[in-house]
C-alpha cells in the first residue's frame, strides 16, 4: 500500500512533504490536502503524469484537470494577459476556493488534455498545499475521488478510491470547508473584439466556495446575470 503521512505529526510531515516532492519529480500521484477538497496532483508539465492523473480518476482528455500555483506571479506566467477585472478578482479571493479559466500561454510545452487553448488556475489557501507548489512549480490537480463520485473530504476516502495510482498520502485531517471551487470563464476578457462582438462577460461554470453575490461586488455588470429559476421552482 502507498505510505500515508500524517501532517499533524512533524517528523512525519516533513518526511511526506521530501516524499511528495519526488513522487512529483518521478512522474507520480500526489494527493495533498487544499483549503477545499483533497486534490490529486501530477507535475502540470509532464503529459505521462496528466495521463496518469486523468486515469486514475478515470476521466477523458475532454476534462482537463485545472492548474494550482504559489502566488500570481505564476498566473501571469501561465496565461495571455491577466484582465484588470481578474486582478481585482485575485487579490479579493485568492488565495483560496476561485479557479479562474483564461487563455493560456501559447508558448507553454504542456499537454493537461483538451484544453482548447485555456488552463484553469487556482492558487489555494493551505499552507502544505502552498509549500509543495513552492518547492514543484505549477501542479496539475483535481479532486482526490472517481469520476462520477463525491470529492474526498478525508484522507480515507481518497484512499478508498484512488488506493495504489497515488504514490503518496498527505493527511492534515478533514478538509476546511468540503466545498469545491468556484470556476470561472474569463476567456471573453481577454484578446480583441471584433465590432459586433457581444459585451465581454465572465460566466460562471461551477457554484462552489465563492459566491456569485461576491463575486459581482468585484465584477458588477461584467458577471453574467443569474440563471433564470426553474419552472415550478423556488423564487
Amino acid at each position: 500500500m502507498s505510505p500515508v503521512y500524517d501532517c499533524s505529526d512533524e517528523a512525519q510531515l516533513l518526511s511526506g512533504m521530501r516524499h511528495a516532492r519526488q513522487a512529483i519529480g518521478r512522474g507520480e500521484l500526489v494527493v495533498l490536502p487544499t483549503d477545499t477538497v483533497y486534490g490529486i496532483a501530477a507535475d502540470a508539465f509532464s503529459p505521462r503524469a496528466v495521463q496518469r492523473l486523468l486515469d486514475a480518476k478515470g476521466r477523458g482528455r475532454q476534462q482537463p484537470p485545472p492548474v494550482l500555483v504559489a502566488g500570481t506571479a505564476t498566473l501571469a506566467a501561465l496565461v495571455q494577459e491577466v484582465p484588470e477585472p481578474i486582478e481585482r478578482l485575485v487579490g479579493e479571493f485568492w488565495p483560496g476556493g476561485l479557479t479562474i479559466v483564461l487563455p493560456s500561454q501559447p508558448s507553454l510545452a504542456w499537454d493537461l488534455g483538451d484544453t482548447r487553448g485555456t488552463v484553469a488556475v487556482r492558487m489555494p489557501a493551505h499552507h502544505i498545499a502552498l509549500e509543495i507548489l513552492e518547492e514543484t512549480g505549477p501542479l496539475a490537480v483535481s479532486s482526490a475521488n472517481l469520476t462520477g463520485r463525491p470529492a474526498a473530504v478525508a484522507i480515507d476516502a481518497a484512499i478508498g478510491m484512488l488506493g495504489d495510482d497515488v504514490a503518496v498520502y498527505l493527511d492534515a485531517g478533514p478538509s476546511a470547508t468540503g466545498i469545491a471551487s468556484t470556476i470561472i470563464d474569463a476567456t471573453s476578457l481577454v484578446g480583441p473584439r471584433g465590432e459586433n462582438a457581444p459585451e465581454p462577460r465572465v460566466r460562471v461554470l461551477r457554484d462552489g466556495a465563492v459566491t456569485r453575490e461576491q463575486l459581482r461586488v468585484v465584477l458588477e455588470d461584467l458577471l453574467e446575470p443569474d440563471p433564470e429559476p426553474e419552472p415550478g421552482g423556488p423564487r
